[in-house]
């Protein structure tokens, strides 16, 4: 792969409760692929994808990280030096969506980086159990100041666009990223990607 033209390589976690379809997120967005037989992350996974937003080429090193209790003691050192979070919830499962909260403690505890951008996903809108509004959702996000969308890993809906806006969002906050990475240009900052319905908040 060629990173000549990269003009930074972001650190991006995906976090939240077990069998909220982390692991589905992240393998759609990275190779196009879904699994409705997805085994439980054990730890740590790791992909890296290289993604133009804005005309600024960007490499991201995606972590996700287990949902389970007993791996909750391998996920810290994981936080530092992350520019964003996916903070993901099941639309269909009220309990993960009412642990958010405990997530976001942990990673103001643990992220090194007091600016770190948020990004919401409610997913698994295919299904047709919905046990979480997109108010309710909305409402929570505008309460942490965090982008919100709704996703689905098997059909694609919202998925690209949630890590599209994320990245958008890091590179107009240059100091999240940018100390490590001086002399590089940024093309196009702000003008939106158009087309991805989310919220900015």
């Amino acid at each position: 792969m060629d990173d000549q033209d990269v003009i930074a390589t972001l650190k991006i976690l995906i976090i939240g409760e077990s069998s909220v379809g982390k692991s589905s997120l992240l393998l759609r967005f990275t190779d196009d692929t879904f699994d409705p037989e997805q085994s439980a992350t054990i730890g740590v996974d790791f992909k890296v994808k290289t993604i133009t937003v804005d005309g600024n080429k960007t490499k991201l090193a995606i972590w996700d990280t287990a949902g389970q209790e007993r791996f909750r003691t391998l996920t810290p050192s994981y936080y530092r030096g992350a520019q964003g979070v996916i903070l993901v919830y099941d639309v269909t499962n009220k309990k993960s969506f009412q642990k958010l909260e405990a997530w976001l403690s942990e990673l103001e505890t643990f992220s090194t980086k007091h600016d770190i951008v948020k990004m919401l996903v409610g997913n698994k809108i295919d299904v047709d159990m919905r046990e979480v509004s997109r108010d309710e959702g909305l409402k929570f996000a505008r309460k942490h100041h965090m982008l919100f969308i709704e996703s689905s890993a098997k059909t694609k809906e919202g998925v690209q666009c949630a890590f599209e806006e994320l990245v958008e969002k890091i590179i107009q906050t240059p100091g999240l990223w940018e100390t490590d990475q001086r002399g590089m240009n940024l093309k196009g900052q702000g003008q939106g990607q158009g087309g991805c319905s989310y919220c900015v908040v």
